[in-house]
């Protein structure tokens, strides 16, 4: 299973409809399901709110912009392989307060999709895209370039 452990809610239908399609796609690949935390000020109680949602045991993947940056393919691959080895793959993305050092201190590795910074749910819809495009690149699948 894939998680996407977030927080806030979507208020904007063309995000809502952006992320949803993509849900749809990727489910005929892959269960996936979002899990959203409430958007809190102080970033230690969302802290203390995304722990209580981690599992530790599953694979954890901070999205920062910090981390190692992927080519489609290669992130596809990278995907792919970790899937070899783990059934439970979860991509946490912070608020706009982004995730405290204890937060990615306990995830596996860190992802950066850009140096940019997006709105969190235009950001929700970029990752749900490329989780879709690595599966049709991983069933050798035509897509869009």
């Amino acid at each position: 299973m894939i998680k996407i452990i977030c927080f806030g809610k979507i208020k904007e239908d063309y995000l809502k409809d952006l992320i949803n399609d993509y849900l749809k796609r990727i489910n005929k690949y892959h269960k996936i399901e979002i899990i959203e935390l409430k958007d809190n000020d102080d970033i230690n109680k969302e802290t203390d709110d995304l722990l209580k949602v981690l599992n530790l045991k599953e694979y954890n993947i901070a999205l920062t912009i910090s981390g190692k940056s992927y080519t489609s393919e290669d992130y596809a691959k990278h995907l792919d392989n970790l899937f070899n080895y783990h059934s439970n793959i979860n991509f946490i993305i912070g608020s706009s307060n982004g995730l405290s050092n204890e937060v990615i201190s306990k995830c596996n590795e860190q992802i950066s999709f850009s140096h940019l910074t997006f709105p969190h749910g235009l950001f929700r819809g970029i990752l749900l895209e490329q989780i879709y495009r690595a599966f049709k690149i991983n069933n050798n699948e035509r897509y869009h370039k």
